[in-house]
């Protein structure tokens, strides 16, 4: 009979051991897919159609997509982007950031959004923000964006566009759409 319990017990402690190994799986897989649920939510924001451009943007001089040229879309910042055929609305050179920041709407926080222009950020002044730095976004091209703390996540000199685009799994056009850098355009 004691050996009966011994070995019962002893499977109850393996049983328990065995699950506890598996729950720290269990919590990293949550964790992962939390973050992907994460950029899924971020990839799937609606930016809005304003043409309302920030002051103090201003037009590049020689971009490489001229306005009114077509081009295509190697980004995957909202579903139907990457391979998209755009127009080119408007080219501004600016230093581009991605940031992170919880909306002023509630809910998750978003991570390595992009992006975010030097003009729409609260006292931006003339110098380019560093990876780091805390910020207040003024961008209204997504719901909560407005007045929300960010934090810095990179900080690029660049050419950004504003394009128009017919998402590549289908559904309306896209108007206005901000922001595209260079480097994410092909010639069509």
């Amino acid at each position: 009979m004691k050996r009966k319990i011994v070995n019962l017990s002893a499977s109850v402690i393996l049983a328990f051991a065995l699950s506890a190994c598996g729950s720290g799986q269990s919590l990293k897989q949550n964790q992962a897919e939390n973050k992907s649920q994460q950029e899924m939510n971020h990839s799937e924001m609606n930016h809005s159609s304003s043409e309302k451009l920030p002051p103090g943007l201003k037009e590049a001089k020689n971009p490489k997509f001229k306005v009114g040229s077509q081009a295509i879309i190697h980004a995957d910042h909202m579903s139907g982007m990457n391979g998209a055929a755009a127009t080119v609305v408007g080219a501004y050179d600016t230093t581009v950031y991605t940031v992170s920041y919880v909306p002023t709407t509630g809910g998750e926080k978003v991570v390595n959004h992009k992006w975010v222009i030097h003009e729409e950020i609260m006292n931006a002044g003339d110098k380019p923000f560093s990876k780091g730095m805390e910020v207040t976004l003024m961008a209204d091209h997504m719901k909560g964006m407005n007045g929300a703390k960010a934090t810095i996540d990179s900080a690029e000199k660049t050419t950004v566009y504003v394009v128009d685009y017919t998402p590549s799994t289908g559904g309306a056009p896209v108007k206005n759409h901000k922001w595209v850098t260079e480097s994410e355009l092909s010639d069509k």
